[in-house]
């Protein structure tokens, strides 16, 4: 009967260490999904900021290619055909 009483308390050790790593390693797994929480919403806030500069950069060529600056004149000279043609249809709309 002893050799019995052995074995289930092995078991029951060896259940304890097993639900003690399982605790573990569910904190863990909390842990890492908070900082990859985290490190998605830096990740968004960098995008936006990127995304903001690129605007910033192309307002800027077309400033420069208004005052002169040779380098992006096709660009700026497509972009205020665009908005001309924007601003036709516009007008177009509203004498309808």
């Amino acid at each position: 009967m002893s050799k019995i009483e052995d074995i289930v308390d092995s078991l029951e050790n060896k259940i304890s260490k097993v639900l003690h790593k399982l605790e573990v390693l569910k904190q863990t797994n909390a842990k890492i999904s908070e900082q990859l929480a985290i490190q998605q919403q830096k990740n968004i806030q960098q995008q936006e900021e990127i995304s903001s500069w690129a605007d910033k950069y192309e307002a800027l060529k077309m400033a420069n290619s208004l005052l002169g600056s040779d380098d992006n004149n096709r660009e700026t000279k497509l972009k205020i055909n665009t908005l001309i043609r924007d601003i036709d249809h516009c007008i177009a709309q509203l004498s309808e």
